[in-house]
């Protein structure tokens, strides 16, 4: 049987006010749509974060609409769909027992529900489990059992496995952060108040383990358990990292094969550094297109830097100068520690250290002065 892997579209994300839906539709609605036309997998799995916020875009929910008519109705490949931390489970499985007919299975359950495909060898139970808070988890079953994360998955893995008859290949499609995964920045936290991540060995017993919530392709333990990552870079920690889908054959005995088949967005993230002069007059070949996060080298700002080189680049959505080691910083360490009673000028000039890495420029003070003394004056009047 062969399945592809996806999760973490976050449809409607933006980035420092920039929106991401343009780049999403040309690759989801482009390469992706191309890349399921050319394997023709038994089933699309989608591991939840489908959208990046509870009530999405309208424009994202029409770009998720057209992509699922095409691959279901268009291409003949079923779609299992849950929902992650960042949808909102009740929004995203609307319709969900009309929709089934049609060959789009949406989890409406942390419970989880057996979804039964059937190949050469038999029958293949992907089972689905949409994400939810230990709270609701202790709800779904005893609350005595889930005191964390950890804890309610040990519930869903037992409930998942009575779904199952002895001997039947199994796929699990799940919305968690697994110990021993590597985060990204992009990613909304799960462990909130000290709830632990699940543990690996919960997964024990099934063949795969459809992931989704990191969004850095990996493999967990013997390869089994595994995120498909992101198909966009959300996060500059992100910039430079490669995207893909995963491709899961699984034979008549459960042996797994994956395959990681790249995406390659029109439009990156990446990170510059270097001076002023370097980065205006000796830019890189390519890529000048992409979203940007630049920072200069310069001891010292640059009269509008940021406008100067956006002729030259002209998405940059992060802008900053590299902290100075060897500026002496000790007033500024000394007002961050009793800012009550430090002057506001002095309070300003620490803030610019820890911003900027150097001192408050001369030319400034009296601007800087003129304001203070003018919120002073309406204190007073107050």
């Amino acid at each position: 049987m062969r399945l592809l892997h996806t999760a973490d579209w976050h449809l409607g994300r933006t980035l420092n006010g920039a929106s991401f839906h343009a780049e999403q539709e040309a690759l989801l609605a482009g390469q992706f749509l191309d890349m399921v036309r050319e394997v023709r997998p038994d089933a699309l799995l989608i591991a939840g974060d489908v959208f990046d916020r509870a009530v999405p875009p309208a424009d994202s929910v029409a770009l998720l609409d057209d992509i699922l008519r095409r691959i279901i109705l268009g291409l003949r490949v079923p779609v299992v769909l849950i929902p992650g931390n960042h949808d909102e489970a009740r929004r995203l499985a609307f319709g969900a027992p009309l929709l089934r007919g049609a060959g789009l299975h949406i989890a409406d359950s942390a419970r989880g529900e057996a979804i039964r495909f059937r190949d050469a060898h038999g029958e293949v139970a992907v089972l689905a489990s949409g994400y939810a808070s230990p709270l609701l988890l202790a709800t779904l079953f005893a609350p005595e059992e889930v005191a964390d994360h950890d804890a309610g998955f040990g519930c869903i893995c037992r409930h998942l496995k009575s779904l199952c008859e002895p001997g039947m290949r199994s796929v699990v499609v799940a919305h968690a952060f697994v110990a021993g995964g590597a985060e990204s920045d992009s990613e909304r936290q799960l462990a909130v108040g000290g709830a632990k991540p699940v543990a690996a060995s919960r997964f024990d017993g099934f063949h795969y383990v459809a992931l989704g919530h990191l969004h850095r392709p990996q493999s967990l333990g013997d390869g089994r358990i595994r995120y498909s990552g992101s198909p966009l870079a959300y996060s500059f920690s992100e910039a430079g990292q490669a995207k893909s889908v995963t491709l899961v054959e699984l034979d008549g005995a459960g042996t797994v094969r994956t395959e990681e088949l790249p995406l390659s967005p029109r439009r990156r993230l990446r990170r510059l550094r270097g001076s002023f002069e370097e980065l205006r007059n000796n830019p890189p070949a390519e890529g000048r297109e992409d979203w940007l996060e630049i920072t200069l080298t310069d001891p010292l700002p640059v009269f509008e830097a940021q406008r100067r080189l956006s002729e030259v680049y002209p998405n940059i959505l992060a802008f900053g100068y590299a902290r100075h080691e060897a500026l002496d910083s000790t007033e500024a360490s000394a007002v961050a520690l009793r800012p009550e009673n430090a002057e506001p000028l002095a309070l300003l000039d620490a803030f610019w250290r820890e911003m900027r890495g150097m001192p408050l420029p001369e030319d400034a003070e009296p601007v800087a002065k003129a304001a203070i003394d003018l919120a002073r004056a309406a204190e007073d009047g107050a």
